[in-house]
Protein backbone atom coordinates (compact mmCIF):
# COMPACT_ATOMS: atom_id res chain seq x y z
CA UNK A 1 0.00 0.00 0.00
CA UNK A 2 0.95 3.42 -0.43
CA UNK A 3 0.68 6.82 1.25
CA UNK A 4 -2.17 9.17 -0.16
CA UNK A 5 0.18 11.71 -1.74
CA UNK A 6 2.16 8.69 -3.45
CA UNK A 7 -1.12 7.13 -5.00
CA UNK A 8 -1.66 11.20 -6.05
CA UNK A 9 1.35 11.55 -7.55
CA UNK A 10 1.24 8.02 -9.64
CA UNK A 11 -1.91 9.11 -10.84
CA UNK A 12 -0.81 13.07 -11.80
CA UNK A 13 1.84 11.40 -14.14
CA UNK A 14 -0.56 9.15 -15.56
CA UNK A 15 -2.42 12.23 -16.04
CA UNK A 16 0.61 14.09 -17.33
CA UNK A 17 0.91 11.47 -20.11
CA UNK A 18 -2.51 11.77 -21.82
CA UNK A 19 -2.20 13.46 -24.84
CA UNK A 20 -5.16 16.41 -24.96
CA UNK A 21 -3.00 18.60 -27.71
CA UNK A 22 -5.30 17.65 -30.49
CA UNK A 23 -7.33 19.51 -33.15
CA UNK A 24 -9.76 21.44 -32.55
CA UNK A 25 -7.50 23.32 -30.01
CA UNK A 26 -10.57 25.04 -28.73
CA UNK A 27 -12.21 21.74 -27.90
CA UNK A 28 -9.64 20.14 -26.26
CA UNK A 29 -7.64 22.93 -24.83
CA UNK A 30 -10.42 23.69 -22.25
CA UNK A 31 -10.29 20.00 -21.22
CA UNK A 32 -6.72 20.04 -20.57
CA UNK A 33 -7.48 23.50 -18.69
CA UNK A 34 -10.10 21.74 -16.76
CA UNK A 35 -7.66 18.55 -15.43
CA UNK A 36 -4.63 21.22 -14.98
CA UNK A 37 -6.74 22.71 -12.81
CA UNK A 38 -5.70 20.74 -9.56
CA UNK A 39 -8.53 19.45 -6.76
CA UNK A 40 -7.89 16.82 -4.84
CA UNK A 41 -7.88 14.17 -7.35
CA UNK A 42 -10.14 12.28 -4.44
CA UNK A 43 -12.08 10.12 -6.80
CA UNK A 44 -9.60 8.88 -8.99
CA UNK A 45 -7.28 7.92 -5.58
CA UNK A 46 -9.73 6.09 -4.17
CA UNK A 47 -10.12 3.88 -6.99
CA UNK A 48 -6.21 3.12 -7.12
CA UNK A 49 -6.36 2.69 -3.46
CA UNK A 50 -9.38 -0.16 -3.69
CA UNK A 51 -7.47 -1.96 -6.50
CA UNK A 52 -4.56 -2.11 -4.14
CA UNK A 53 -6.49 -2.84 -0.48
CA UNK A 54 -7.94 -5.80 -2.72
CA UNK A 55 -4.37 -6.88 -3.77
CA UNK A 56 -3.86 -6.10 -7.29
CA UNK A 57 -1.77 -3.55 -8.89
CA UNK A 58 -2.95 -0.38 -8.37
CA UNK A 59 -1.37 0.47 -11.83
CA UNK A 60 -4.14 -1.58 -13.14
CA UNK A 61 -6.30 0.91 -12.42
CA UNK A 62 -5.14 3.70 -13.84
CA UNK A 63 -6.97 3.90 -16.53
CA UNK A 64 -10.67 3.56 -14.57
CA UNK A 65 -9.32 6.41 -12.35
CA UNK A 66 -8.46 8.46 -15.36
CA UNK A 67 -12.28 7.70 -16.30
CA UNK A 68 -13.60 8.71 -13.04
CA UNK A 69 -11.62 11.91 -13.07
CA UNK A 70 -12.53 13.09 -16.87
CA UNK A 71 -16.49 12.37 -16.03
CA UNK A 72 -16.11 14.39 -12.53
CA UNK A 73 -14.25 17.57 -14.50
CA UNK A 74 -17.37 16.85 -17.02
CA UNK A 75 -19.72 17.68 -14.84
CA UNK A 76 -18.14 20.55 -12.70
CA UNK A 77 -17.52 22.55 -16.35
CA UNK A 78 -21.43 22.00 -16.99
CA UNK A 79 -22.17 22.33 -13.30
CA UNK A 80 -20.15 25.77 -13.44
CA UNK A 81 -22.21 26.82 -16.60
CA UNK A 82 -25.84 25.96 -15.15
CA UNK A 83 -24.69 27.92 -11.75
CA UNK A 84 -22.99 30.86 -13.52
CA UNK A 85 -19.77 30.34 -11.50
CA UNK A 86 -17.04 32.32 -12.17
CA UNK A 87 -14.17 30.98 -10.18
CA UNK A 88 -13.41 26.51 -9.98
CA UNK A 89 -10.39 26.34 -7.93
CA UNK A 90 -9.83 29.91 -7.78
CA UNK A 91 -9.59 29.90 -11.52
CA UNK A 92 -11.65 31.18 -13.98
CA UNK A 93 -13.93 28.80 -15.11
CA UNK A 94 -14.40 26.99 -18.39
CA UNK A 95 -17.43 29.20 -19.99
CA UNK A 96 -15.75 32.02 -18.67
CA UNK A 97 -12.57 31.74 -20.20
CA UNK A 98 -13.53 30.68 -23.31
CA UNK A 99 -17.68 30.83 -23.84
CA UNK A 100 -20.75 29.27 -23.32
CA UNK A 101 -20.70 27.02 -26.32
CA UNK A 102 -16.71 25.88 -26.06
CA UNK A 103 -17.79 24.65 -22.22
CA UNK A 104 -21.03 22.52 -23.20
CA UNK A 105 -19.16 20.96 -26.37
CA UNK A 106 -15.81 20.00 -24.66
CA UNK A 107 -17.92 19.06 -21.52
CA UNK A 108 -19.70 16.52 -24.04
CA UNK A 109 -16.34 15.30 -25.48
CA UNK A 110 -15.07 14.83 -21.81
CA UNK A 111 -18.63 12.27 -21.05
CA UNK A 112 -17.29 10.85 -24.08
CA UNK A 113 -13.70 10.15 -23.21
CA UNK A 114 -14.41 9.00 -20.22
CA UNK A 115 -15.77 5.95 -21.76
CA UNK A 116 -13.01 5.27 -24.34
CA UNK A 117 -10.78 4.73 -20.84
CA UNK A 118 -12.43 1.35 -20.51
CA UNK A 119 -11.47 0.33 -23.40
CA UNK A 120 -8.28 -0.68 -21.61
CA UNK A 121 -9.81 -3.47 -19.74
CA UNK A 122 -10.79 -7.09 -20.96
CA UNK A 123 -14.53 -7.73 -22.39
CA UNK A 124 -15.86 -8.88 -18.76
CA UNK A 125 -14.53 -6.21 -16.95
CA UNK A 126 -15.51 -3.52 -19.11
CA UNK A 127 -19.18 -4.40 -19.59
CA UNK A 128 -18.98 -4.42 -15.74
CA UNK A 129 -17.40 -0.98 -15.47
CA UNK A 130 -19.78 0.66 -18.33
CA UNK A 131 -22.44 -0.79 -16.50
CA UNK A 132 -21.36 0.85 -13.16
CA UNK A 133 -20.33 3.92 -14.99
CA UNK A 134 -23.81 4.27 -16.69
CA UNK A 135 -25.90 3.73 -14.17
CA UNK A 136 -23.85 6.20 -11.92
CA UNK A 137 -23.44 8.78 -14.50
CA UNK A 138 -27.51 9.08 -15.14
CA UNK A 139 -27.43 9.44 -11.47
CA UNK A 140 -25.34 12.08 -11.59
CA UNK A 141 -27.64 14.21 -14.14
CA UNK A 142 -30.80 13.43 -11.57
CA UNK A 143 -29.00 14.72 -8.77
CA UNK A 144 -28.10 17.93 -10.39
CA UNK A 145 -31.49 18.62 -11.42
CA UNK A 146 -32.81 17.79 -8.07
CA UNK A 147 -30.21 20.26 -7.00
CA UNK A 148 -31.65 22.81 -10.11
CA UNK A 149 -35.32 22.13 -8.79
CA UNK A 150 -34.79 23.06 -5.44
CA UNK A 151 -33.23 26.62 -6.09
CA UNK A 152 -36.93 27.38 -7.18
CA UNK A 153 -38.71 24.93 -3.98
CA UNK A 154 -39.82 26.16 -0.98
CA UNK A 155 -40.99 22.82 0.72
CA UNK A 156 -37.77 20.88 0.21
CA UNK A 157 -37.43 18.21 3.20
CA UNK A 158 -34.41 17.26 4.45
CA UNK A 159 -35.00 13.27 2.79
CA UNK A 160 -35.40 14.86 -0.27
CA UNK A 161 -31.74 17.21 0.16
CA UNK A 162 -29.77 14.01 0.99
CA UNK A 163 -31.47 11.70 -1.74
CA UNK A 164 -29.95 15.12 -4.13
CA UNK A 165 -27.00 14.77 -2.56
CA UNK A 166 -26.19 10.94 -2.68
CA UNK A 167 -27.17 11.20 -6.62
CA UNK A 168 -25.20 14.39 -7.59
CA UNK A 169 -21.97 13.35 -5.23
CA UNK A 170 -22.15 10.05 -3.28
CA UNK A 171 -22.62 8.24 -6.35
CA UNK A 172 -19.38 8.67 -7.98
CA UNK A 173 -17.41 8.37 -5.27
CA UNK A 174 -18.84 4.95 -4.26
CA UNK A 175 -18.62 3.97 -7.93
CA UNK A 176 -14.71 5.18 -8.10
CA UNK A 177 -14.45 2.84 -5.30
CA UNK A 178 -16.15 -0.57 -6.56
CA UNK A 179 -14.08 0.34 -10.27
CA UNK A 180 -11.47 -0.34 -7.96
CA UNK A 181 -12.87 -3.33 -6.17
CA UNK A 182 -14.38 -4.53 -10.02
CA UNK A 183 -10.53 -4.60 -11.54
CA UNK A 184 -9.12 -6.27 -8.63
CA UNK A 185 -11.68 -8.91 -8.95
CA UNK A 186 -12.86 -9.91 -5.29
CA UNK A 187 -16.10 -10.75 -3.99
CA UNK A 188 -19.53 -9.06 -4.42
CA UNK A 189 -19.38 -8.66 -0.85
CA UNK A 190 -16.48 -7.09 -0.55
CA UNK A 191 -17.61 -4.48 -3.84
CA UNK A 192 -21.11 -4.15 -2.06
CA UNK A 193 -19.54 -2.88 0.77
CA UNK A 194 -16.70 -0.70 -0.60
CA UNK A 195 -19.16 0.82 -1.92
CA UNK A 196 -21.36 1.43 0.86
CA UNK A 197 -18.22 2.90 2.08
CA UNK A 198 -17.83 5.04 -0.07
CA UNK A 199 -21.73 6.24 -0.64
CA UNK A 200 -21.72 7.10 2.88
CA UNK A 201 -17.87 8.73 2.74
CA UNK A 202 -19.50 10.46 -0.08
CA UNK A 203 -22.49 12.12 1.89
CA UNK A 204 -20.30 13.12 4.39
CA UNK A 205 -17.82 14.57 1.88
CA UNK A 206 -20.73 16.82 0.34
CA UNK A 207 -22.30 18.21 3.78
CA UNK A 208 -18.73 19.12 4.53
CA UNK A 209 -18.84 21.05 0.71
CA UNK A 210 -21.73 22.33 1.90
CA UNK A 211 -20.16 23.86 5.27
CA UNK A 212 -17.35 25.27 3.78
CA UNK A 213 -19.37 26.92 1.13
CA UNK A 214 -20.79 29.24 3.98
CA UNK A 215 -18.17 29.21 6.48
CA UNK A 216 -15.09 28.35 4.43
CA UNK A 217 -11.77 30.80 4.03
CA UNK A 218 -11.73 32.06 0.62
CA UNK A 219 -8.26 31.55 0.40
CA UNK A 220 -8.33 27.90 0.45
CA UNK A 221 -11.75 26.94 -0.15
CA UNK A 222 -11.23 27.56 -3.90
CA UNK A 223 -14.74 28.69 -5.03
CA UNK A 224 -16.91 31.36 -3.97
CA UNK A 225 -17.66 31.40 -0.09
CA UNK A 226 -21.66 31.99 -0.20
CA UNK A 227 -22.07 30.88 -3.59
CA UNK A 228 -24.88 28.74 -2.42
CA UNK A 229 -26.18 31.73 -0.68
CA UNK A 230 -26.41 33.46 -3.39
CA UNK A 231 -27.71 30.74 -5.69
CA UNK A 232 -30.63 30.14 -2.53
CA UNK A 233 -30.12 26.80 -2.97
CA UNK A 234 -31.72 24.60 0.14
CA UNK A 235 -29.12 23.40 1.21
CA UNK A 236 -28.53 21.16 4.81
CA UNK A 237 -27.93 24.11 6.33
CA UNK A 238 -30.52 26.20 5.21
CA UNK A 239 -32.78 23.26 5.79
CA UNK A 240 -32.00 22.81 9.28
CA UNK A 241 -32.14 26.47 10.26
CA UNK A 242 -35.50 26.59 8.74
CA UNK A 243 -36.69 23.31 11.08
CA UNK A 244 -34.55 25.16 13.95
CA UNK A 245 -35.63 28.68 13.99
CA UNK A 246 -38.26 30.75 15.24
CA UNK A 247 -41.24 32.72 13.51
CA UNK A 248 -39.10 36.00 13.29
CA UNK A 249 -35.99 34.10 11.94
CA UNK A 250 -37.74 31.71 9.45
CA UNK A 251 -39.49 34.96 8.05
CA UNK A 252 -36.35 36.82 7.40
CA UNK A 253 -34.40 33.65 6.19
CA UNK A 254 -37.49 32.58 3.59
CA UNK A 255 -37.62 36.23 2.74
CA UNK A 256 -33.69 37.05 2.18
CA UNK A 257 -33.66 32.91 -0.03
CA UNK A 258 -35.95 34.83 -1.72
CA UNK A 259 -34.08 37.75 -3.40
CA UNK A 260 -31.74 37.31 -6.50
CA UNK A 261 -28.78 39.62 -5.77
CA UNK A 262 -25.57 38.92 -7.20
CA UNK A 263 -22.40 39.04 -4.37
CA UNK A 264 -24.62 41.00 -1.93
CA UNK A 265 -22.18 40.61 1.20
CA UNK A 266 -25.07 41.78 3.40
CA UNK A 267 -27.22 38.58 2.38
CA UNK A 268 -24.43 36.62 3.03
CA UNK A 269 -23.23 37.32 6.08
CA UNK A 270 -27.10 37.88 7.55
CA UNK A 271 -28.09 33.80 6.49
CA UNK A 272 -24.44 32.73 8.16
CA UNK A 273 -25.92 34.89 11.46
CA UNK A 274 -29.33 32.40 11.32
CA UNK A 275 -27.09 29.28 10.62
CA UNK A 276 -25.46 29.73 13.90
CA UNK A 277 -27.73 31.34 16.18
CA UNK A 278 -30.41 28.61 14.73
CA UNK A 279 -27.80 25.78 15.87
CA UNK A 280 -27.82 24.96 11.90
CA UNK A 281 -24.48 25.01 11.59
CA UNK A 282 -23.93 22.47 14.65
CA UNK A 283 -26.35 20.07 13.53
CA UNK A 284 -24.82 20.19 9.89
CA UNK A 285 -21.44 19.02 11.90
CA UNK A 286 -22.90 16.33 13.43
CA UNK A 287 -24.30 15.09 10.82
CA UNK A 288 -21.18 15.03 8.99
CA UNK A 289 -19.42 13.04 11.54
CA UNK A 290 -22.91 10.59 11.34
CA UNK A 291 -22.10 9.98 7.87
CA UNK A 292 -18.94 9.08 8.84
CA UNK A 293 -19.23 6.89 11.28
CA UNK A 294 -21.78 5.10 9.33
CA UNK A 295 -18.71 4.68 6.35
CA UNK A 296 -16.41 3.62 9.00
CA UNK A 297 -18.91 1.32 10.57
CA UNK A 298 -18.88 -0.33 7.07
CA UNK A 299 -15.26 -1.22 7.41
CA UNK A 300 -15.67 -3.91 9.84
CA UNK A 301 -17.53 -6.16 7.56
CA UNK A 302 -14.75 -6.01 4.81
CA UNK A 303 -12.76 -8.87 4.19
CA UNK A 304 -9.95 -7.21 4.47
CA UNK A 305 -6.43 -6.45 7.06
CA UNK A 306 -6.86 -4.83 9.84
CA UNK A 307 -4.02 -2.61 8.64
CA UNK A 308 -6.04 -1.43 5.34
CA UNK A 309 -8.94 -0.86 7.20
CA UNK A 310 -6.68 1.38 9.41
CA UNK A 311 -5.88 3.25 6.10
CA UNK A 312 -9.41 3.57 4.80
CA UNK A 313 -10.59 5.08 7.98
CA UNK A 314 -7.54 7.31 8.26
CA UNK A 315 -8.49 8.72 4.39
CA UNK A 316 -12.37 9.30 5.59
CA UNK A 317 -10.96 11.60 8.87
CA UNK A 318 -8.47 13.40 6.85
CA UNK A 319 -10.55 14.17 4.20
CA UNK A 320 -13.71 15.06 7.16
CA UNK A 321 -11.23 17.79 8.90
CA UNK A 322 -10.36 19.47 5.45
CA UNK A 323 -10.83 23.15 4.89
CA UNK A 324 -11.34 23.62 1.23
Amino acid sequence: MLAISEYQEQFLLYLESQNFDKEPKNLYQPIDYILQLGGKRLRPVLTLMTADIFDVDYKLALPAAMAVEVFHNFSLVHDDIMDDAPLRRGNITVHEKWDLNTGILSGDAMLILAYQYFENYNPKTFRKLAKLFSKTALEVCEGQQYDVDFETRNDVTIPEYLKMIEYKTAVLVAAAMKMGAIIAQTSKENSKLIYDFGLNLGLAFQLQDDYLDAFGDPKTFGKQVGGDIIENKKTYLYLKALEFSKTEEKKLLTQLFSLQIEGNENKINSVKEIFNSTGASAATQKAIQGFTMKAFKTLKKLEISDDKKALLKDFGENLMSRNK
